[in-house]
């Protein structure tokens, strides 16, 4: 079972450019290639997916549990050549400063995968052999294979670094120049998704060239990891529509995936585009993205707003998350103060902020809902730009923040959960199948 996790000192090192490259080039030889990205990101696994012709997984040690990643891992991982695992910030950066929990070390460990360096070598020489020998050695037993030296100025350069990186016994696996066309643009989230860049697959494998994919296939080995039991589907099967378009398509394949393995056919739809409401389903799952991107047509498309009133008013599940949220809230205010009418399901408002909210949230159900009973335990993340304009009313979730202050979000009444709380259906099978449930 081959496999990498591709890190680095810091986040901007290239480590998203340089695993899709990877994949890529290993794809372009006649391997199967499975892509995976640590943490929490929805926007770095469709670059990997692209490159790879395969479905990116995320792996998070936080929302699942180690042991729910390593069997997540196993099963996607089963029927690949070799798996490819984008690293998340930098290779020792979790959820605090004092350990390694939740970091890409303590994963790459978790799954007894061989490290590969992505240092951004602009402007260094011997000093890449400091900052990658000092990465290794901060974490003893941590296996470093060695390195990829990204932003190199030519071939010369990388030969630089190659001789001082030598002297602390950590070989170059690879190198790429410094090339306009491999840029991935960005905005207030992160990256664009992969759907909405342009991507030169003859630069991207000129650029690959120099990446040394006989020494990457030989430091990838690493011992097998045992697979829990394969679920069957079951016989019975409720439609469940959940939004995906350029506004929505924040979900994570193992989440869905658990969906379906509790019974669930997912209708995918458009409220950008579409006049109304699959027909027959069940339940509505609006997940995150950029409605704030969309919001005039979004507002625009009277008929889905008022499908999707119309629904939640006939007590079938309604859930919605960060983007979610905002849709089915009154109004979405911009940056300018231009207020967009939305869906009207909630009584919420939102608006645009400068400052970016983030980070992982253990919460407390506040009450019973469609995905879990009052006083459960779940583990989420938060990652947005806009806020409520006034506090919660029907508040589904409490829990403390950073500054040790109690804190109510999201709203929950009857069969519509909305939240700018994300959590991972593939972590609790028991949340896929209440929500299955209540559809049926």
């Amino acid at each position: 079972m081959k496999r990498l996790v591709i890190a680095a000192p810091h986040s901007g090192s290239g480590k998203t450019t340089v695993a899709a490259l990877l994949c890529l080039a290993l794809r372009a030889r006649g391997l199967r290639v499975q892509p995976f990205k640590l943490g929490p990101d929805y926007l770095d696994p469709t670059h990997l997916g692209r490159a790879a012709g395969q479905q990116t997984r995320n792996l998070d040690s936080f929302l699942l549990g180690p042991t729910r990643a390593r069997d997540l891992f196993a099963r996607a991982a089963a029927g690949a050549d070799i798996s490819i695992l984008e690293g998340v910030m930098g290779l020792y950066d979790g959820r605090d400063p004092s350990s390694d929990e939740h970091s890409t070390a303590e994963l790459a460990a978790l799954l007894d995968a061989p490290v590969v360096l992505v240092v951004d070598a602009a402007g260094m020489a011997r000093t890449v052999a400091a900052v990658a020998a000092g990465l290794r050695d901060f974490r003893p037993g941590l296996r470093v294979a060695g390195v990829i030296l990204n932003r190199v100025g030519g071939a010369g350069h990388a030969a630089l670094c190659e001789v001082a990186l030598a002297q602390v016994g950590l070989p170059v696996l690879g190198f790429v120049s410094q090339t306009p066309a491999l840029y991935l643009p960005e905005r207030h989230l992160g990256l664009l998704a992969a759907e909405q860049t342009q991507w030169d697959e003859g630069a991207a494998l000129g650029a690959a060239q120099h990446l040394r994919l006989d020494a990457l296939l030989a430091a990838a080995q690493a011992p097998a990891l045992p697979q829990a039991p394969a679920a069957s589907l079951p016989a019975r099967r409720v439609r469940l529509g959940y939004a995906l378009d350029e506004a929505f398509h924040f979900y994570y394949p193992d989440a869905l995936d658990e969906l379906r393995l509790a019974g669930a056919e997912l209708v995918p739809f458009s409220p950008l585009r579409d006049a109304g409401l699959p027909s027959g389903v069940g339940g509505l799952l609006l997940g995150g993205g950029y409605p704030e991107a969309h919001a005039a047509a979004l507002s625009a498309n009277l008929s889905m707003r008022s499908a999707v009133r119309a629904f939640a008013a006939s007590g079938r599940p309604v859930v919605g998350e960060c983007g979610g949220l905002m849709y089915l809230g009154e109004t979405l205010e911009d940056g300018s103060g231009a207020c967009t009418e939305m869906c009207g399901v909630i009584p919420y408002r939102t608006r645009m902020a400068p400052n970016l909210t983030l980070g992982y949230r253990e919460a407390t159900t506040l009450g019973a809902s469609v995905l879990a009973p009052a006083g459960t335990a779940l583990r989420g993340h938060e990652f947005h730009h806009s806020v409520l304009t006034h506090a919660p009313t029907r508040p589904a979730y409490r829990w403390t923040g950073w500054d040790g202050q109690e804190v109510t979000e999201g709203y929950a009444a009857g069969n519509v959960l909305a939240s700018y709380l994300h959590l991972h259906l593939g972590a609790e099978p028991l949340l896929a199948a209440r929500l299955v449930a209540a559809c049926s």
